[in-house]
């Protein structure tokens, strides 16, 4: 059983991966018409076994429109003229992805404003509300 090395602790078994060979759209004339070059790869995060529920779930939210209510990533790759290309841009998308998913977000620290920011604010507002008291005109 082949991996695909996505972190040094983490990895996917390549039987995880199930690539399909479809045909590109755009511009390319007879080549595009008869020859099936674009790659839709598709990972299904929420089942895998290689994958921690942390990291399954992260990478489900960065995913965005890619992933399917399944739970399944489906990557789509169509730059280049070779299916062999194609099938390589796919795969290093979805190492990408997966380790940008392997990044814990630190967690935020509320904090309070402290006593000087606070009077700052104050006199910046007593200062613009005196400037447009001035403008207030009692023409007569």
């Amino acid at each position: 059983m082949p991996f695909v090395p996505i972190t040094s602790t983490l990895q996917i078994d390549e039987d995880e991966i199930q690539l399909s060979f479809i045909r590109a759209s755009g511009p390319g004339g007879q080549n595009v018409n008869k020859v099936s070059t674009a790659v839709q790869l598709r990972f299904d995060a929420r089942r895998s076994p290689s994958l921690p529920n942390a990291v399954a779930a992260r990478l489900i939210r960065l995913a965005g429109k890619r992933a399917t209510t399944e739970g399944e990533i489906v990557i789509t790759a169509q730059s280049f003229r070779t299916q062999e290309a194609n099938r390589k841009d796919a795969i290093d998308r979805l190492i990408a992805l997966i380790r940008d998913a392997t990044h814990v977000p630190k967690k935020r620290v509320a904090t309070k404003p402290s006593r000087a920011s606070k009077e700052r604010r104050i006199d910046g507002k007593k200062k613009r509300s005196t400037t447009k008291r001035g403008r207030q005109g009692g023409w007569d």
